[in-house]
């Protein structure tokens, strides 16, 4: 197991320029991290020059950028919006590649009103699998997640219920489209989120490793000290073979205490499993 942690918890000082991706890289090398995650929004320049410096900053601590996260929204209702989001997309993947990423985290969309679920099921495979046909030479694999509600939506994730997220996901398996089971919203939303990684374990690339203080809606807490059942989950990757990357959604803001309090509960309960 290899870790790595997007640090939601320095959100607003890495997009308001509080604090670089550099200052980000320095506090997970010196933490101990594999290597660290970013949000599209941390980079909103886009240029070639821009890019290589922010890779060559990254790599001068020793470090790599694990994971761009970003947030398609393939269900809107408009057509001619969801064109735009899937050239959007398209740009991500580019942005990714030239940060030097191995994965770009992807979603279904926004659970509009307007979109009924039969055809936000068909739009979200279309834009899922669309990407994935025009980006396949990137080098970038894209990971869709069982995906809650970010700061940058309107609304909730399309497919935050379980059965629509596998629905998804099986029928974009065949594209390439990996997992990044995120273990927090699971907990929050599925009945039995053991039985969820279940159902897609054999597509689970990379795991977000959050934490959830209740059912039925998503309350960030430090990992550890929620209600996701790590040691069964663990346990579960563990016997299926399972060693890839575990990501933490780091949202406690206790600032560099708490990625470092999350980092150890993951090394400790994964070594435990």
């Amino acid at each position: 197991m290899k870790l790595s942690c997007l640090p939601v918890s320095f959100f607003s000082e890495i997009i308001e320029g509080r604090m670089s991706i550099f200052e980000w890289a320095q506090m997970g090398a010196s933490i101990g991290l594999d290597a660290i995650d970013i949000s599209i929004l941390f980079a909103p320049d886009h240029t070639p020059q821009k890019l290589a410096a922010i890779r060559r900053e990254v790599e001068s601590t020793g470090m790599r950028i694990l994971m761009v996260t970003s947030y398609p929204d393939f269900t809107h209702p408009d057509a001619v919006q969801r064109e735009r989001e899937l050239a959007l997309e398209q740009e991500v993947v580019a942005v990714g590649a030239a940060l030097g990423a191995q994965y770009v985290r992807v979603t279904a969309g926004q659970a509009h009103p307007e979109t009924g679920r039969a055809e936000g099921v068909t739009w979200a495979i279309q834009g899922l699998r669309r990407l994935a046909e025009s980006t396949h030479t990137s080098n970038i694999t894209l990971v869709y997640e069982n995906h809650a509600k970010p700061g940058a939506w309107t609304y909730t994730d399309f497919s935050q219920p379980p059965e629509l997220f596998l629905e998804i996901a099986r029928a974009t398996a065949d594209a390439g489209i990996g997992v990044n089971f995120d273990t927090g919203n699971a907990a929050t939303f599925a009945n039995d989120p053991v039985e969820l990684l279940r159902a897609v374990i054999g597509q689970v690339i990379t795991i977000h490793a959050a934490d959830s203080s209740r059912r039925g809606e998503l309350k960030h807490v430090l990992l550890g000290t929620g209600i996701t059942p790590y040691p069964a989950l663990f346990s579960e990757l563990k016997k299926a073979g399972w060693d890839g990357w575990i990501c933490m959604e780091e949202a406690a803001y206790q600032g560099r205490a708490g990625v470092e309090a999350a980092a150890r509960f993951i090394h400790q309960t994964w070594d435990a499993a």
